[in-house]
């Protein structure tokens, strides 16, 4: 089972960790999110309802091209590129090119974990 982890921090602390990272300053340790959204509602809208949905069609059905999976979901091919290109910002999709340019999504996990602070208590970022 592959789970891709995900974290939850406001906009400053994701800077100050990278740049902490990219100093020499901080290792990512195993198990810390590997991708970071600013806030509960942003991660929510992203891993909605009908786009778990969706990925769980792509994992399932494994299209070949957007358009075969517009057909496959009864979606708009536009907004279905739309919202596959923001998932694969996240990591949660894979779009490689196939033959003619066509692309092809792949779902890479098949779990997703939520790292989320519960107290207001400030920390450095994990």
């Amino acid at each position: 089972m592959k789970t891709l982890t995900i974290g939850v921090a406001g906009y400053d602390r994701m800077k100050t960790r990278t740049m902490e990272i990219a100093r020499g300053e901080r290792k990512p340790t195993e198990g810390e999110p590997s991708v970071w959204f600013t806030s509960v509602e942003s991660f929510a809208k992203v891993l909605s309802r009908r786009n778990r949905e969706l990925l769980g069609l792509i994992a399932r059905e494994k299209p070949a091209s957007l358009t075969e999976l517009a057909a496959l979901a009864g979606r708009n091919k536009s907004n279905l590129s739309r919202t596959l290109k923001t998932m694969s910002r996240y990591g949660l999709v894979e779009l490689r090119e196939g033959r003619r340019g066509a692309l092809i999504p792949r779902v890479p996990y098949d779990r997703v974990r939520l790292d989320l602070p519960l107290t207001s208590t400030p920390r450095r970022a994990a």
